[in-house]
């Protein structure tokens, strides 16, 4: 996939939150790649190779659909952060009655969120990598 293709799933995705009849709050969950303490020399390859390891949560966020411009700038702000990552999750969070989500609702579904990367029950969210392709761990 090219760039510009990683940056219009972004962008689409950036479009269907901003196009929902309740205020939306975007998640993002950024996970680092690590390998397990206890591993394979089979699971250390395959991990200096680039594949497989446990995701760890390092940060997240909530913004508003209007506070991205695109993948690369939410990098940008990312690596200001000073972490690096390897997949970035998102989920969407709707408001009620016009009103975007409480505070505390925000808190609770990121800690959902942190959980849920945790215990390998992905499935749920979107995520992507550094370069903004989506990925798929079905």
């Amino acid at each position: 996939m090219t760039d510009s293709q990683n940056n219009a799933h972004f962008a689409h995705l950036l479009a269907a939150a901003r196009a929902q009849s309740e205020p939306q709050r975007l998640l993002f969950l950024f996970a680092s790649a690590e390998l397990p303490d206890i591993a394979s020399a089979e699971h250390r390859q395959s991990f200096d190779a680039g594949e497989g390891g446990v995701l760890t949560p390092l940060m997240c966020v909530d913004k508003h659909p209007d506070e991205l411009a695109s993948f690369d700038a939410l990098v940008a702000e990312s690596r200001l952060m000073g972490q690096q990552w390897q997949v970035v999750f998102v989920a969407g969070l709707s408001g009620r009655g016009g009103q975007p989500p409480a505070g505390d609702q925000v808190e609770a579904a990121l800690k959902m969120m942190a959980d849920a990367v945790r215990g390998g029950a992905i499935e749920r969210l979107a995520a992507y990598d550094t370069k903004g392709q989506p990925l798929d761990f079905g």
